[in-house]
C-alpha cells in the first residue's frame, strides 16, 4: 500500500507534465516554395492539384494546433503574386513571367485559406538572392538581372543583389509597401540570406560601391552591416507607416558570433557567423526596436559539439530582450542527418521542452512543412499528445497596436429546432471570425466560430447547438487576426 502511495504522486506529476501547454505560444511552420521544396509539389501540376496540396499542408498543421504559416512569396527576384515589380515565379507557374490561367490571385487565396483555419499568414521574402544558380536562360526579361544588370553581383554559383546600392533598397521597400497595402498579411518575414554565405576562394565584388558610398574611416565590414541595417530599418518603417499592426520578423543564422572571436558570443565553433560573415546584426535590430520577433535558426541537435542547440538557445534567450523570441527547429534533419542524435524520436521534443523551460522563448518555427507530413509518426504523436494537444494564441507584437473592432449589427436571429440561424451586418475592414459563446458559471465559453471573408462581411451563418448549450444565454462578438475583439453582444432568440 505504501508503495502505491509513493507511485501515485509520481504518476500525477507525469500526467500534468504531458498535458501542460501555454495558453500563448507561437507555433509556426515554414512553407518553402523555392525549388518546390514544400509547395507546389511540381510547377506543372494543374490549379486544383496545387490548391489541394496547399490545403493539405494547412490541414495537417491546423490539426497539430499550429497558429502561423510562414509562406515564401519571393524566392529570387520573382513573385508568387501579380506585380509589376517582379516576374511570376517559375516555381508556381512552370515558366518564369507566365501567369496561371484560373489562378490569377494565388496569394489572396492562400491568405484566405490560412485565415480560415485560424492561423496567421506571414509573407516570407528573400531580399538579396537574385538567382538560385547561374542558368539565366530561365529568367524572364522582366527580371532585375536583365532590367538592372548593374545591381547584380555574381558570387559562387548564384547571383545576388548588391546590398550597398540605395536603388536596391528602394526597390525592395516598394515591394514591401505593395505587399502590406494590397494584402491582409499578418507579418513580413525574412530568413538568413543577407550577404551570401562565404565561398572559399571567391570575392564578393562590391568594392566600387564601397568606395562610392562608404563613410570616411568606415571599414568594409561595418559598411556592409550598415547596408543591411538600413534595409531592416526601412522595411520596419514602411510596414508600420501603412499598417502598424502588421508584424516584422527575421530568422537569422543561429550563431551571432563565436566566443573565441568575441567574449559576448556563444560557446560554439560555427564555421560562419551572422555578424562576421553574413554582415547581419540582429542584436542591433532588437535594440533599436525594428523587429516584432526574432527566430534564429538553431538547426543543431541538443548536444552537438560544434554548435549545441542547448547552448545557442540559451544564448539567444539571454541576449534577445526587446522582442518576441522564437526558436527555429530543423525538423528536416529527423532521421536524415549524420548526427546520430537525429535518429532518436525525442530530439525535437527535447528541444521543445528546453525552449518552454528556459524562459524568454515564446515559441518555435519548424523547417520545413513537408518534413513531418506522411512520415515520423512516432514524433508526430508525441508532439500532438504532449506539446500541441491544446490550441494556443499567438503572442503578437510586444507593442501591440489595437484595432477597434465594431459590433456586428444583428439583422435576424432564429432557432430552428437545434440550429441557430444568425444574419449580421458588419462594416469592419478586416473581419476574421464571428464567435458564438454561452455563459458558463459567469464566464463566456466559445462554442462556435465562423470565418468571415473580406468579400462577405455581411451574411447569414448557421450554428448547430445541443440541448445543454441551449439552456444558457447566448452571446456573439467579432475577432480579428491581431487578437482584438469587439464587445460581447447578447442574442435574443425568437
Amino acid at each position: 500500500m505504501h508503495r502505491f502511495l509513493y507511485i501515485f504522486p509520481i504518476l500525477f506529476l507525469i500526467s500534468c507534465a504531458t498535458t501542460k501547454a501555454p495558453k500563448e505560444e507561437f507555433r509556426g511552420v515554414w512553407i518553402a516554395t523555392v525549388a518546390n521544396i514544400d509547395w507546389p509539389k511540381h510547377p506543372g501540376d494543374n490549379t486544383e492539384k496545387k490548391k489541394q496540396d496547399f490545403i493539405e499542408i494547412l490541414d495537417f498543421y491546423q490539426k497539430m494546433n499550429f497558429n502561423a504559416a510562414i509562406v515564401q512569396v519571393r524566392t529570387s527576384g520573382d513573385a508568387l503574386y501579380p506585380t509589376d515589380l517582379a516576374p511570376w515565379s517559375r516555381y508556381l507557374t512552370g515558366t518564369e513571367g507566365k501567369a496561371l490561367i484560373g489562378f490569377e490571385k494565388p496569394l489572396e487565396w492562400m491568405i484566405n485559406e490560412t485565415h480560415k483555419r485560424d492561423m496567421e499568414f506571414h509573407a516570407w521574402l528573400n531580399p538579396y538572392r537574385a538567382t538560385v544558380d547561374l542558368d539565366t536562360s530561365v529568367l524572364a526579361k522582366k527580371h532585375d538581372y536583365y532590367q538592372h544588370s548593374d545591381w547584380i553581383i555574381k558570387y559562387g554559383k548564384k547571383n545576388y543583389y548588391n546590398p550597398g546600392l540605395p536603388e536596391v533598397r528602394e526597390k525592395f521597400t516598394s515591394i514591401i509597401k505593395e505587399l502590406v497595402t494590397t494584402y491582409e498579411v499578418d507579418a513580413i518575414h525574412f530568413d538568413d540570406y543577407f550577404y551570401p554565405y562565404k565561398v572559399e576562394g571567391e570575392t564578393f565584388d562590391d568594392n566600387k560601391t564601397y568606395t562610392k558610398y562608404g563613410l570616411p574611416g568606415q571599414s568594409l565590414e561595418d559598411w556592409r552591416r550598415s547596408n543591411v541595417d538600413s534595409l531592416v530599418k526601412n522595411v520596419h518603417k514602411t510596414i508600420k507607416q501603412h499598417k502598424p499592426w502588421v508584424q516584422f520578423g527575421i530568422s537569422p543564422f543561429g550563431v551571432w558570433k563565436n566566443k573565441r572571436t568575441d567574449p559576448r558570443g556563444s560557446d560554439t565553433k560555427a564555421g560562419q557567423t551572422t555578424y562576421e560573415d553574413l554582415y547581419a546584426d540582429p542584436l542591433l535590430w532588437i535594440r533599436e526596436g525594428w523587429l516584432d520577433y526574432l527566430a534564429p535558426q538553431v538547426y543543431w541537435s541538443m548536444d552537438y559539439p560544434i554548435a549545441s542547440h542547448k547552448i545557442i538557445t540559451e544564448w539567444w534567450a539571454n541576449n534577445a530582450q526587446n522582442t518576441n523570441l522564437y526558436i527555429g527547429n530543423g525538423i528536416y534533419k529527423v532521421k536524415n542527418n549524420a548526427d546520430k542524435a537525429w535518429k532518436k524520436k525525442n530530439e525535437i521534443p527535447k528541444q521543445l521542452d528546453f525552449a518552454r523551460d528556459i524562459g524568454n522563448v515564446g515559441g518555435n518555427i519548424f523547417f520545413s512543412a513537408k518534413s513531418l507530413m506522411g512520415q515520423h509518426e512516432k514524433v508526430n504523436k508525441k508532439l500532438q499528445k504532449k506539446y500541441y494537444k491544446l490550441p494556443a494564441q499567438n503572442p503578437g507584437p510586444l507593442n501591440r497596436v489595437e484595432r477597434v473592432v465594431q459590433l456586428p449589427a444583428i439583422k435576424s436571429v432564429q432557432l430552428n429546432v437545434q440550429r441557430l440561424d444568425l444574419c449580421i451586418d458588419h462594416k469592419d475592414d478586416l473581419p476574421r471570425f464571428l464567435n458564438l459563446y454561452i455563459s458558463k458559471k459567469g464566464e463566456p465559453q466559445l462554442i462556435g466560430k465562423e470565418y468571415l471573408s473580406e468579400s462577405a462581411l455581411n451574411g447569414c451563418y448557421q450554428f448547430n447547438l445541443n440541448k445543454k448549450q441551449l439552456r444558457n444565454d447566448l452571446q456573439i462578438n467579432i475577432s480579428n487576426a491581431y487578437g482584438n475583439q469587439s464587445a460581447m453582444q447578447p442574442l435574443n432568440i425568437k
